[in-house]
């Protein structure tokens, strides 16, 4: 095959890639969307393969800095912990990973903090996969449940930990609430989230709202909060203690989205792996990757933070 051939038959497997984007976006239309999409990816494993065991962006800086695409979604677990103030507790916490993946925040909770985790996502698939890969005497174990409707009784946990989780629940007060209502009197809410700008205050306009309304349809999410609106649904809960903490991490999270494109280029192997249909199910993301790209780096869409303690029942929680 000379190079011009070798030219067209990408670009006619790029612009399929592209028209496959464009006819399948994958709606949110109920909790079982999410789950069958999960489902899915986790089966064929094409995620797990560029995206390692972290299903979520990574930690870059401050300032960002270039770091390994894999050990900067480590390094955002550990980032976290400090942040949340979580690494001053003590051995044997009982921690709540609400939208747990396939585990990979779970077990370095586990086995490096030596937290009791409960990792918890609504994938059956990802529950196994999970299971899978947690090795024996690491203390974190998983099950399939409904964030909109934990199975757990209240004031279980002594801390609820949630990473990128948020965009997928239709309703974000109800949301607030079964974080806190699982967390004991005392205990610490610590939260990681895709956020879009305040449209109450600027509202959005032009591109941007086809731009969002890609970013909602292509990864069955149902709506965006602002990181200011989700600090107050947390606080109109009436569990928080004083004030709800809030950071951008924007800035520090900001290469994941052109470093896991770069993934399929660097890795080359998947396509031996996973075939001509997986180049096309992973060509078919690169659109929404570079739209996240665009939207966080020009302030559509940030990067947030929230930390929350859970109110005694004879504290105020004003």
């Amino acid at each position: 095959m000379n190079l011009i051939s070798g030219l067209g038959l990408l670009l006619a497997l790029l612009a399929g890639g592209a028209a496959f984007y464009l006819l399948t976006p994958r709606r949110y239309e109920s909790s079982s969307s999410v789950a069958n999409s999960y489902d899915q990816w986790t089966e064929d494993g094409i995620l797990e393969f560029y995206w390692g065991e972290h299903i979520h962006l990574g930690h870059y800086g401050p300032p960002p800095r270039r770091k390994n695409f894999l050990q900067a979604k480590a390094d955002f677990v550990h980032e976290m912990v400090r942040w949340g103030g979580l690494d001053q507790l003590p051995t044997g916490t009982a921690v709540l990973d609400v939208g747990c993946g396939i585990g990979g925040s779970s077990r370095i909770l586990a086995r490096d903090y030596g937290f009791e985790v409960t990792g918890v996502t609504i994938s059956p698939n990802q529950v196994k996969r999970a299971q899978q890969l947690t090795p024996a005497g690491v203390t974190a174990r998983f099950q399939v449940d409904d964030a909109m409707a934990l199975s757990f009784p209240d004031a279980s946990f002594d801390v609820v930990w949630s990473v990128e989780a948020g965009p997928h629940m239709p309703d974000k007060a109800v949301f607030a609430r079964e974080l806190l209502r699982v967390l004991k009197p005392g205990g610490v809410l610590v939260v990681a989230d895709w956020n879009q700008r305040d449209d109450r205050k600027v509202p959005l306009k032009g591109w941007e709202k086809p731009v969002m309304r890609q970013l909602l349809d292509q990864w069955s999410h149902p709506a965006f909060a602002s990181i200011e609106g989700f600090a107050e649904q947390l606080a109109a809960t009436g569990l928080v203690a004083g004030t709800v903490t809030t950071a951008d991490w924007t800035r520090e999270t900001l290469p994941s989205w052109l470093a896991s494109i770069w993934q399929g280029i660097l890795r080359p192997a998947g396509l031996v792996k996973f075939g001509l249909p997986g180049f096309v199910k992973s060509v078919r993301e690169v659109p929404t990757l570079l739209l996240m790209r665009l939207a966080f780096g020009a302030g559509l869409c940030r990067f947030g933070m929230f930390r929350a303690v859970r109110a005694n029942p004879t504290t105020s929680a004003d």
